[in-house]
């Protein structure tokens, strides 16, 4: 079974997480990725928590250990002439570069699409920056790009209080977003022979995704309030707690609400009035405190599955314990071990994309450099005595 990007080269500039999020996705369909780092540390993620006792693993990142999983690392100095040749050597044998520098140190480096597609017409760039091509000089980071969005003034418990979202939204968006625009510009490439520049604004991603909600802000000029984990539409649409925890119902269509008000035994709210959305949204509080006390009786265990016998929509607020437990989840091959070089098992997510003809297959993250030798002697047939010499040059 051939992985379904395996004739896919792609040099990896990026560091921290948009960026290696999405060569790493990449990286696990089967692609070729060479992850280029400065010798000495390499790319910064290594460094994060390395020595953490809680959460490095034998001196090793949990950054690096997830996201450069099936990626080669080469360590080359790009600040030196030399080591730019030979980038721009790698070029002509390369289908992609990927790099989420702040706008503007590609084209200082002399490493952006202008100047790499005088050495592959066929190269494809594309750069994650906060705010796009041409805007210099911002410093850009995963909460600043959540506020500047929109998005975190509709999440929390009230205006008051924006809160941003638990995963880094701005950061992954934009890596999911990098990988739609690469697969893009491939097959534009294959169908017209000629590359292209993909431009990911991290700030264009996370208006995107306020979708409808956008839409409705425009028609009506009515700014949206944060609700906390109600919906400003269905009710009932929240999350409750019971004896033991919390879980979520959600009640999108009508024919949901009869069920749930069976299940529940909720007879004070069977009449007429409440089976319209708007019946119900009158009701909200009403409804929603009368949820809540029947829910705290008993575990969320066994509303689950009392909801579940009566189809109504619902389901466990998972710790990340409970969720990396889960049998559907592990089912789904969502937790992978790696092998690190040191013999430890570290318990990873794994790739959401499935393909029926396609077999997973994780290996772990390189250590610096370990693949430098063989990229630049199979790619640009360098010897052993030319390899040894940029070493002393210290250009990898």
């Amino acid at each position: 079974m051939s992985a379904p990007l395996r004739d896919i080269k792609v040099l990896d500039l990026t560091h921290m997480l948009a960026g290696p999020y999405a060569s790493m996705i990449i990286a696990d369909l089967g692609a070729e990725v060479v992850k280029v780092e400065p010798p000495g540390k390499g790319e910064i993620t290594r460094g994060l928590y390395k020595d953490d006792p809680d959460y490095s693993l034998d001196g090793v990142s949990p950054y690096h250990i997830t996201l450069a999983r099936n990626k080669k690392s080469l360590t080359l100095d790009l600040k030196q002439q030399r080591g730019k040749d030979i980038f721009y050597e790698l070029v002509k044998k390369f289908d992609v570069v990927l790099d989420n520098f702040s706008s503007g140190v590609t084209e200082r480096l002399g490493i952006d699409f202008d100047q790499l597609k005088i050495h592959n017409p066929k190269i494809i760039t594309c750069s994650i920056s906060g705010f796009g091509k041409g805007e210099a000089g911002r410093p850009a980071y995963d909460q600043i790009l959540q506020a500047y969005g929109g998005g975190m003034s509709i999440t929390g418990e009230n205006e008051d209080h924006p809160v941003r979202a638990g995963v880094p939204i701005a950061d992954l968006s934009s890596g999911m977003f990098g990988i739609i625009g690469i697969l893009s510009a491939l097959q534009k490439r294959d169908r017209e022979g000629v590359g292209d520049h993909v431009d990911i604004s991290m700030l264009d991603c996370q208006v995107s995704l306020l979708t409808y909600m956008a839409t409705m802000n425009k028609i009506s000029g009515i700014e949206p309030k944060p609700i906390g984990n109600q919906h400003f539409l269905h009710v009932p649409y929240n999350s409750y707690k019971t004896s033991d925890g919390f879980i979520i119902i959600t009640v999108v269509h009508e024919d949901f609400w009869p069920n749930l008000v069976e299940a529940l035994d909720l007879e004070e709210f069977s009449g007429e009035q409440y089976k319209t959305v708007q019946g119900r949204l009158a009701e909200r509080t009403e409804i929603d405190q009368a949820i809540a006390v029947k829910l705290l009786e008993k575990p969320s265990k066994f509303w689950l599955e009392l909801l579940a016998k009566h189809r109504v929509p619902s389901g466990p607020i998972n710790s990340m314990s409970d969720a990396l437990e889960d049998p559907l989840i592990k089912k789904r091959n969502m937790v992978v071990d790696l092998k690190q070089p040191s013999g430890s098992i570290a318990k990873v997510p794994g790739n959401p994309i499935k393909l029926d003809s396609f077999e997973e297959d994780y290996k772990p993250a390189p250590e610096l450099g370990n693949n430098t030798d063989e990229v630049l002697s199979n790619y640009l047939e360098l010897d052993a005595k030319q390899l040894e010499q940029l070493k002393k040059e210290k250009i990898i």
